[in-house]
């Protein structure tokens, strides 16, 4: 089994911590960092821009990385929001565990 974090910015703290619970709650993340107050400078429609954000840094299992960028897309306000994932390459292996189990089907 591969893991990857993922690492998305939202406008508000708010916007961030509805789009975290929900992808818990579909079990598409098994854990969220929110960090608010983030000051990010872009360039978008030409101009640069200096915002202050929210970054959300979610795990998961690799496997899931698809149907989660999606559902972040369908929950995102901006639109053309930032989710990238990078590959765990180690860890604690109780949280790797740990991590499996939480975005594994629910058997009804």
């Amino acid at each position: 089994m591969t893991y990857s974090s993922v690492y998305i910015t939202a406008p508000t703290e708010t916007e961030a911590s509805t789009i975290a619970r929900a992808l818990i709650s579909e079990r598409l993340a098994a854990c969220a960092n929110v960090f608010d107050g983030v000051r990010s400078f872009y360039r978008w429609e030409g101009e640069v821009q200096d915002d202050t954000e929210t970054v959300l840094i979610l795990k998961t299992r690799t496997d899931l990385l698809d149907a989660l960028i999606k559902r972040v897309v369908e929950l995102h306000s901006y639109d053309v929001p930032c989710v990238v994932a990078w590959p765990i390459q180690g860890g604690h292996e109780d949280y790797l565990d740990w991590l499996q189990a939480e975005t594994m089907a629910v058997s009804s």
